[in-house]
């Protein structure tokens, strides 16, 4: 069954995007979610004129981004926490607190678009990588590291 997303959709695809799924996935999750609707002909072709529309404004928005994702390469993030024995966090560093440190330095970052490399958390000090998706089409590499306070 082919659908259109209406919405991002984790390990699926983007706004926008022509996905085949299962029938019972997408008549019983993305269809009455508003996730995503059928791929009829009618559909298909609305699609392809808001992708002929969309290119331009998505040219522009990458321009801007750019200046973002240089900012984010650039930066050196420290993320201080405490420490216990055998350098062991209390508590961890997550997605969100690493969005709140980029807010810190003026980059608003949604914590579902910012993925730690190799951990879903961090327990540990060290200096470690994320991988942050600014849009569909580029990524930003972040360093940082998490110190004790």
């Amino acid at each position: 069954m082919e659908v259109i997303l209406k919405k991002d959709v984790e390990h699926l695809g983007f706004v926008d995007d022509l996905v085949k799924v299962k029938p019972g996935y997408g008549r019983n999750y993305l269809v009455p979610n508003g996730l995503a609707v059928i791929a009829t002909n009618s559909e298909k072709k609305i699609l392809q004129e808001n992708l002929k529309q969309k290119e331009q404004k998505n040219q522009k928005i990458i321009s801007e981004l750019e200046s973002i994702k240089k900012k984010i390469e650039s930066l050196e993030l420290i993320i201080k926490s405490k420490v216990g024995e055998d350098q062991k966090l209390f508590g961890s560093v997550t997605t969100a607190s690493i969005a709140a440190e980029l807010k810190k330095e003026d980059i608003d970052i949604e914590k579902k678009c910012i993925i730690i490399n190799g951990a879903n958390t961090i327990k540990t000090v060290g200096s470690f990588s994320a991988t942050i998706r600014l849009h569909r089409d580029l990524k930003a590499s972040l360093s940082f590291e998490v110190a004790s306070e």
